[in-house]
């Protein structure tokens, strides 16, 4: 079996935690390293819930690097709404048993494309302020990315009207990102909002005996709380997990590739992802865009990983 070398950048966050989870239990991919970014939570915070979770799974090998504690250019803000104070509220999770790295995430990012024999796949599911900020120092790296697959974005918001948190968040490195000439495939919205973590499921999972399951349906409990406080879903969209079900399993995923742009500069529509779906724009392609999930084969994927622990 061939193994896939990734990097997960992300700001856990329930979503992110279990797409750690998901991701360790695939053994067809190497996790090189995760690294941390301000999102979901303050920097300490996500960097700290990144080493609970490797606790918690036996991941203890694998690289944490804490990484940008603020935006590009904007001031930060958080999502304790949806996440809770500690960035992953609900289940009682252990302090660490080991720190993060004294490299700077930016610095693991790059130093781990750079040694790498073979191409590196990044999978941002936070704000893409590591990443942008990766290329920027050193766009050399470039060569040495086969792949970038990020949760963000989508034809509609959930933090604005018109924008998702992770690209709103810092909509200048997300500009960078999508500018930056590497293959990238987009879960936005519109894909991830159809990975509702249902009664059911969460009953499914908590059928399962093992730690891992339980803290996961804990997770799910809490995150459906919130949607349904919010949103008023009926589940919790489980958005960053299914940049690694793309990995593994993309005959679950339908896409398109078009063209998106980020809005920047404007007064009410910063961060919009402009997802050109019917070409109108004449713009080159630049990312495949998730649009339909085959939901049922989804869940049998995080089910069957889940039962591995």
């Amino acid at each position: 079996m061939t193994t896939r070398k990734i990097i997960m950048d992300c700001d856990p966050g329930h979503d992110d935690a279990i797409a750690i989870i998901l991701a360790a239990a695939q053994p067809q991919l190497e996790i090189l390293a995760i690294t941390t970014v301000s999102g979901n939570a303050e920097i300490e915070k996500t960097t700290q819930n990144a080493l609970k979770v490797c606790d918690l799974i036996s991941l203890n090998k694998v690289i944490v690097s804490k990484g940008a504690s603020e935006p590009m250019v904007r001031l930060r803000e958080t999502a304790p709404g949806i996440h809770g104070d500690s960035g992953l509220d609900g289940p009682e999770l252990p302090e660490p048993s080991h720190s993060w790295s004294e490299e700077h995430g930016v610095d693991t990012i790059i130093r781990l494309v750079k040694e790498s024999a073979e191409p590196v796949t990044l999978l941002p599911t936070g704000p893409l302020t590591n990443i942008a900020l990766a290329l920027t120092k050193a766009p050399e790296i470039k060569s040495n990315i086969e792949e970038i697959v990020l949760m963000g974005g989508g034809t509609f918001g959930n933090w604005t009207p018109t924008a998702e948190f992770n690209i709103w968040a810092d909509p200048e490195a997300a500009r960078k990102v999508f500018e930056s000439g590497i293959p990238t495939v987009v879960m936005g919205l519109d894909i991830t909002h159809q990975a509702l973590a249902t009664k059911e499921v969460i009953a499914e999972v908590n059928g399962i005996d093992n730690r891992v399951a339980k803290i996961v349906g804990e997770l799910l409990v809490f995150f459906a709380s919130t949607y349904k406080e919010m949103f008023d879903f009926d589940g919790a969209p489980v958005h960053d997990v299914l940049t690694v079900a793309y990995l593994v399993a993309p005959e679950l995923f339908k896409t398109k590739d078009v063209n998106i742009v980020v809005e920047t500069k404007g007064e009410y529509t910063a961060g919009t992802t402009l997802v050109d779906l019917h070409g109108v724009t004449g713009r080159a392609v630049n990312a495949k865009f998730g649009l339909e999930l085959d939901v049922d084969g989804f869940w049998k994927l995080m089910i069957d990983a889940l039962k591995t622990y």
